[in-house]
């Protein structure tokens, strides 16, 4: 029973007359864990606790010690990768080996944000007359995360080592549906050194998120999730006259033309729509391939998909896990199904995979159809993708253009004039030419449209995403102005 991080401690203590929340295992629907929700007090209180900590300079004043800090948590995480995977994988299914790989980076993201902060460099403005402007970067206060469930860990570390290195204290809200690698990661960075409400993590549901947004003391409110919550969310911060970072939908196309190898392609683009059983923002869900190579493509594609192992994501040997809930799987089907009464062509997939009725599996889903379908336009975040076909050039810009999402796109060509020219007409955040999904903390990640977010994660751009400039202006010579005697002599102001 945990009831959140508090402290640089984990609160165990059941309380008496408080609402619990069960994490469940989208594997086989039982119960993983159990945790106390935070109710208003508690959040208030925590939020009152880091700012204390903040106003105490014990972090946001000191870079040398902020960078050893991240540098040990960098290497903790490292010694614990094994533990870590093992708990993705309980409470969000995804499979083992995927998760031993996606974990084995988390590292970086601490030790880029180390170095960035002792080398980065404050700037001297050009101010007119015999001034000196310099410029620094200082940190926020109390930021908010609030975490999504398909990357626990992932997603949670590339908000945290930014807000961290500019010296914030910050308050994460997990998923009610994966909390559990969140607190320990709080444990890990108290075992590196954080000092003591540098970093809380509150647990509940949407009530407890409402609590933390629309606190006075949060300057900055960072969140990956669904449109409409962002919408919500943006609209408190907007109230509280608080900064605001979202991560939001995606329908990612995977445009293919007909000079590839199509066997490597086939491999790439099942990559791009199926790894995390397609549980992610940046899935490629429509594959758009010109005509003349499409019904190969589609037979090559359709047989790999064919082969692709359900099953247990402790097994080394499984490819696609569950989805996360019993809820998602009946939106998937129903998505699904109205796809094919709008006219599209069902491949493989397209139900429930019943040999593991006890969890939430859903087959590999391959339908075709016209670009009006819904399977082209609504985020399914399942194992899903749709394909269609173009002409041209110019009809393959048009349709990878025609959503109201624009996080992510991959080309795939060896044409590297084609590649380059349609890359800067994709109205995407993320352009990625043969290749997809690929990830790098020194890389700007984020959405070029409104329901795929504002803002962006990684790289120096998240690192200015937590600082504010601020201005210092030094008159280098004697002050001999007045104001009231000779206005000539306040000709520079």
């Amino acid at each position: 029973m945990i009831s959140s991080f508090k402290n640089g401690k984990r609160i165990t203590k059941l309380l008496e007359n408080r609402t619990t929340i069960s994490v469940i295992s989208p594997v086989n629907n039982k119960k993983v864990s159990e945790f106390i929700k935070c109710n208003e007090q508690d959040v208030n209180d925590l939020i009152q606790d880091s700012y204390n900590a903040y106003k105490s300079g014990i972090w946001a004043n000191d870079s040398r010690f902020r960078s050893k800090i991240l540098r040990n948590i960098g290497k903790l995480l490292e010694k614990n990768l094994d533990r870590l995977a093992m708990m993705e994988t309980e409470q969000i299914g995804r499979p083992l080996r995927e998760m031993k790989l996606q974990l084995s980076r988390l590292s970086e993201w601490f030790e880029y944000y180390s170095s960035l902060i002792r080398v980065h460099e404050d700037s001297v403005k050009p101010f007119n007359g015999n001034y000196l402007n310099y410029v620094k970067r200082v940190p926020l206060g109390v930021v908010c995360q609030i975490t999504p469930w398909n990357h626990p860990l992932l997603i949670t570390i590339k908000k945290l080592a930014p807000a961290l290195a500019a010296g914030n204290s910050v308050i994460v809200k997990p998923s009610e549906l994966a909390p559990n690698s969140i607190i320990e990661l709080a444990q890990i960075c108290k075992d590196a050194g954080l000092p003591d409400n540098i970093f809380n993590v509150v647990l509940g549901d949407g009530e407890t998120g409402s609590y933390l947004i629309k606190n006075e003391l949060i300057s900055k409110i960072d969140f990956t999730g669904g449109p409409k919550t962002g919408r919500i969310i943006g609209k408190v911060a907007g109230e509280n006259l608080c900064g605001y970072i979202a991560e939001l939908g995606g329908k990612s196309p995977m445009i293919v033309f007909n000079d590839v190898d199509i066997d490597n392609v086939v491999n790439g683009t099942l990559f791009g729509t199926f790894i995390a059983s397609g549980q992610t923002c940046i899935a490629g869900t429509r594959i758009l391939v010109d005509e003349s190579i499409l019904d190969n493509f589609i037979n090559k594609f359709v047989k790999k998909v064919k082969n692709l192992r359900l099953g247990d994501p402790f097994d080394e040997k499984t490819h696609l896990g569950p989805v996360i809930t019993a809820n998602q799987l009946d939106y998937i089907d129903k998505i699904v199904n109205k796809s094919i009464k709008e006219g599209g062509r069902l491949f493989c997939g397209g139900k429930r995979y019943e040999k593991l009725k006890d969890g939430n599996y859903y087959e590999p889903t391959v339908i075709m159809g016209e670009h009006t379908n819904i399977i082209f336009h609504e985020e399914v975040f399942g194992p899903v993708v749709a394909i269609s076909s173009f002409k041209t050039k110019e009809e393959a810009i048009k349709l990878a253009n025609s959503t109201k999402y624009g996080l992510g796109c991959s080309i795939w060509t060896n044409n590297l004039s084609i590649a380059h020219t349609v890359a800067q007409k994709i109205d995407s955040g993320i352009i990625w030419i043969n290749d997809h999904h690929k990830n790098d903390p020194s890389s700007p990640w984020g959405g070029l449209t409104k329901e795929s977010g504002i803002g962006r994660e990684n790289g120096i751009d998240s690192y200015y995403e937590y600082t504010q400039t601020k201005s210092i202006i030094v008159n280098c010579d004697e002050y001999k102005s007045d104001w009231f005697g000779d206005i000539l002599s306040l000709i520079h102001i």
